[in-house]
């Protein structure tokens, strides 16, 4: 495997990825939370792109794996940041944007502030605005009272150790949501989601699907899948929805 390269951000952030040239659309990965670029996915993903000469792009976000700072110093709106420095320093030209849970939001984001670059999409269980629909809609008082006295409140996790979710995310996620406005795609779009996932709900991906305007979006639903949905028949599915939103 290569070594891992870094780009400083604008904003003064060491960010960690693996870049493979070939050609375009530039196939580009963006990670959950918490996730990092070493995931089953981002790796597979990879090996493919390498085998079939794609170029390939993935990165941590800051507070994320080999990148600068740490995970409870962030927010959507730091990683999105993340993104756009990463694509626009490492990549040119179109772009089939893959997003898996908190990087499904980021997606949304990316292809919000560069439109004219994104030649398709693929969100794997994404979670678009869930920092104010899957945290603070579900919080009790007492965890909103100690989020304000505090600055944080600590959420187990069904597949990793507990999160600490900041009052900073939450605001900053106010301030990112994409569900509560138009939300034009105007490039082919695939939604893969597993029916099992205990972390974003099927309800969530049918809401994207409703609320977006694609002339081709659709939604895959998985039967058992859960979260990871990293097993060979998911990644599978991975593969051929870059495929079909891959141009030519």
């Amino acid at each position: 495997m290569a070594e891992t390269q870094f780009i400083d951000t604008p904003q003064g952030r060491r960010i960690a990825y693996h870049y493979s040239a070939g050609r375009g659309p530039c196939v580009v990965f963006l990670g959950g939370l918490k996730s990092d670029m070493m995931g089953t996915k981002a790796v597979f993903l990879e090996d493919w792109a390498q085998r079939e000469g794609r170029a390939f792009l993935r990165f941590d976000y800051s507070g994320h794996g080999e990148s600068s700072g740490s995970f409870t110093e962030g927010c959507i709106g730091d990683w999105h940041e993340d993104t756009l420095a990463a694509v626009t320093a490492l990549t040119e030209g179109p772009l089939v944007i893959v997003g898996s849970s908190m990087g499904g939001w980021q997606a949304l984001l990316l292809a919000r502030a560069l439109p004219e670059r994104i030649a398709g999409m693929v969100g794997i269980a994404a979670a678009p605005d869930f920092t104010e629909d899957g945290y603070w809609a579900h919080f009790t008082e007492a965890q909103k009272q100690t989020l304000a006295e505090v600055g944080q409140v600590e959420l187990p996790s069904d597949y990793m150790e507990p999160y600490i979710i900041t009052k900073r995310m939450i605001e900053d996620g106010r301030a990112r949501l994409v569900l509560r406005r138009p939300l034009d795609l105007p490039f082919p779009v695939r939604l893969l989601q597993g029916t099992a996932d205990t972390a974003v709900s099927t309800a969530t991906a049918v809401r994207l699907l409703e609320h977006a305007q694609s002339p081709d979006m659709r939604l895959t639903l998985v039967k058992d899948a859960d979260h990871r949905f990293s097993d060979e028949t998911c990644l599978g599915l991975i593969i051929d929805a870059v495929k079909e939103v891959s141009p030519g």
